[in-house]
């Protein structure tokens, strides 16, 4: 995973702008993997957010039924109340870097000189009261189903306004169905989408086409 993020991290570091932000879903397991491979490639980390899910598959297997079926009725007792699997995953972490800006200047100059490297308060504290990091988001209606790792509408526009202005140019590598892309236009955000899925880019082109109301 290192290797392969290593792959791109280097051209993500070229186009960002002094001071402007990458924001990575990285998985639990593998993050530190993702943060080493940035950190290699020149990005500063610059926190890692928790996206706190209002819905999250649970998939332990009880250690006492795997004994019952093997016959073994006294490890199953022994064992009971304990499981096989991970914790039930209620957050997934937000990997957030910045790209350094010029030695010598303070990140007023940069905010001055490139429109990015602060960070909108005021903006993100309608999705995060105390603007706490960990965003507490859900699907609207009619929204989720559509990719296998898709994000909510409302968390992809809490870390949009968190880091850009309007005007600004959001880019998303591997966009999915789409989330960042709507999100961003009905934040009054250009985008730039890159989707190899041929499935993927069509439900995102969809997406895009229906009006701001619909989505």
């Amino acid at each position: 995973y290192y290797d392969w993020c290593s792959t791109w991290a280097s051209d993500w570091l070229r186009v960002v702008k002094p001071g402007g932000s990458a924001i990575v879903f990285a998985g639990r397991r593998y993050a530190h993997r993702c943060i080493a491979a940035l950190e290699d490639a020149g990005f500063t980390f610059k926190d890692m957010l928790a996206w706190e899910r209002d819905r999250a598959m649970h998939r332990a297997q009880r250690l006492s039924i795997v004994f019952e079926r093997r016959g073994h009725e006294g490890a199953a007792s022994a064992w009971n109340g304990w499981r096989v699997g991970n914790l039930r995953p209620s957050f997934e972490p937000i990997l957030w870097f910045t790209k350094p800006y010029k030695i010598g200047t303070t990140i007023a100059d940069n905010v001055l000189a490139h429109g990015v490297g602060a960070y909108n308060q005021d903006a993100f504290e309608r999705y995060s009261p105390g603007a706490e990091n960990i965003i507490r988001a859900g699907f609207r209606a009619r929204e989720s189903g559509l990719h296998p790792t898709q994000k909510p509408l409302d968390l992809m526009e809490a870390l949009i306004e968190l880091t850009t202005q309007k005007g600004q140019l959001v880019l998303d590598p591997f966009a999915g169905s789409g989330t960042t892309g709507v999100a961003a236009k009905a934040l009054g955000r250009n985008y730039l989408m890159f989707e190899r899925s041929r499935e993927f880019y069509e439900t995102a082109q969809s997406r895009f086409g229906q009006s701001l109301l619909d989505l």
